[in-house]
């Protein structure tokens, strides 16, 4: 546990959860979860609150002293939240409202892990009426520019599928990204304040990932720690921290990653906030480590801090290992 364990156990923790995203539902259950482990920890004082267009007015009625972020999706992942949080001077947890922009938009996510020589699958960003400029050769993953959860997203194996993949992903967002679609395992990385806790494997049981099978009790098992050799673990792990130093990220991200049948690892994307619902990958991985619900739930939270050098905010020196 964590030196400064129980910071705000004497305040008030708003948990944030719910929002207008089309991950609501998922967040729903992550904040009843998150706001449970607070309260058999001790926190006397938890507000579970629903973010929407009143969420300023709420956050001052709550008189709440700092903000337990478990949104997922646009309006809660993306900085909007966070740019919030900081002007009403409320600590929060997780990423700032940069990191947080950066890694919702899978393309400058994209260029920041190119810049920073952590592979990722070749791409090319595409609008809806564009479809027929995408030039990568097949098969290929369609997916929105700006959204979680796998909502939206195609595996393309025939050209003439392309144009309907590309309409899907723009219902919900202005650009699709189409990039090279790898073939072989799925493996994502927890991490916790810096520190990569482990891997998993993912194994779903049609074959792809998607929204369903992340959410559906027995559409995925998950393998930790991931059966691979040990180098590339450790590669994971450590090319997953790396790309989360390179962006920004702060609190308790992962990072999902393919292996190619050669071995080759491949970064997907950056989860600032991943899911803390029974059947998420964080907890799993931390739980697997010996860090259980409730003491993950209560490091993330110690970690709670304003970036912008205003009133409430920790001491730097409390803020970092």
């Amino acid at each position: 546990m964590s030196a400064r364990a129980g910071t705000y156990r004497s305040g008030r923790v708003g948990v944030l959860y719910g929002g207008p995203s089309a991950e609501r539902e998922v967040s729903l259950v992550s904040g009843k979860e998150v706001a449970g482990a607070l309260r058999d920890a001790g926190y006397a004082s938890v507000a579970l609150i629903d973010v929407g267009p009143d969420l300023p007015a709420r956050l001052r009625e709550e008189r709440i002293d700092v903000a337990f972020i478990a949104l997922h999706g646009k309006l809660g992942e993306d900085g909007c939240v966070q740019g919030l949080l900081e002007v009403m001077g409320i600590p929060y947890s997780g990423s700032g409202v940069t990191a947080s922009a950066l890694c919702m938009d899978k393309v400058l996510a994209k260029q920041v892990l190119v810049r920073n020589r952590i592979p990722t699958p070749a791409y090319e960003v595409v609008a809806a009426d564009r479809s027929q400029d995408v030039r990568l050769p097949l098969p290929v993953v369609v997916k929105p520019r700006a959204e979680g959860s796998t909502i939206g997203v195609s595996i393309v194996r025939r050209r003439r599928d392309m144009a309907r993949a590309v309409r899907e992903a723009c219902r919900f967002d202005r650009d699709a990204l189409v990039e090279t679609y790898v073939p072989g395992k799925e493996i994502t990385v927890g991490l916790l304040n810096g520190e990569a806790l482990g891997v998993t494997e993912i194994r779903p049981v049609t074959g792809f990932y998607d929204f369903k099978t992340k959410y559906t009790s027995g559409m995925a098992s998950h393998v930790f720690p991931a059966p691979l050799p040990r180098p590339l673990y450790r590669r994971a792990m450590r090319l997953a921290a790396r790309a989360c130093a390179a962006l920004g990220c702060e609190g308790a991200p992962r990072v999902d990653f393919r292996i190619s049948p050669e071995g080759r690892l491949y970064a997907l994307e950056v989860n600032t906030l991943p899911g803390m619902t029974p059947l998420s990958l964080l907890p799993e991985i931390a739980a697997g480590v010996g860090i259980g619900f409730g003491e993950l739930v209560e490091r993330i939270l110690d970690r709670a801090v304003l970036r912008n050098g205003t009133r409430n905010a920790p001491a730097p020196e409390a803020v970092h290992d």
